[in-house]
């Protein structure tokens, strides 16, 4: 008689789904750095929706930020927001918080936390597909997302009229260690 196959079913009760635990990492990225807001571009009410369904159980005041910065906030934040799929609530706490991370310095995956960029282009993919899919050669996700923007606004940003011809080419597809 065979042994029955082992299940795994109970790990889905345990382990957070990936949407819950990027955004864990990057509300904690946050308070490791003290932003404030931890994430941009959403009121008191969304933020509190998102630490019951995210971070049950832990006492977090999102912020506030003492000034406005000048920077692309709002327009990653709608671009991701219109790749979103499905278009719930999660998707755009996720798209908040990937335009948060986005204004700082480091790797975007860096910036939100993350422990490589591998967790960040199964999000991209997960919930942003179409976007995601637009980086079909697998630019450095920061620098995907501006160009993005600068195409928007038909703003020309690149050194050559192709990245093969270009300078920069290890800087934009280079390895993000």
């Amino acid at each position: 008689m065979n042994a029955p196959e082992p299940s795994l079913s109970h790990l889905a009760e345990v382990v957070p789904p990936l949407e819950q635990v990027v955004v864990a990492c990057a509300i904690a990225q946050s308070q490791r750095i003290g932003a404030q807001p931890l994430i941009r571009g959403l009121d008191d009410a969304a933020f509190a929706a998102l630490c019951a369904r995210c971070l049950p159980g832990v006492p977090l005041t999102n912020g506030r930020s003492a000034s406005a910065p000048f920077d692309e906030f709002d327009e990653l934040f709608a671009l991701l927001c219109e790749h979103a799929s499905p278009r719930d609530e999660l998707s755009v706490w996720i798209a908040a918080a990937i335009a948060t991370a986005a204004q700082r310095d480091e790797h975007l995956w860096q910036d939100m936390g993350l422990p490589s960029r591998r967790e960040l282009s199964a999000i991209l993919n997960l919930r942003f597909p179409s976007l995601a899919a637009l980086n079909d050669r697998d630019m450095k996700w920061k620098k995907f997302f501006y160009r993005q923007l600068c195409l928007r606004a038909e703003v020309p940003i690149c050194k050559s009229p192709n990245c093969a011809d270009c300078s920069d080419l290890a800087v934009c597809f280079g390895p993000e260690d």
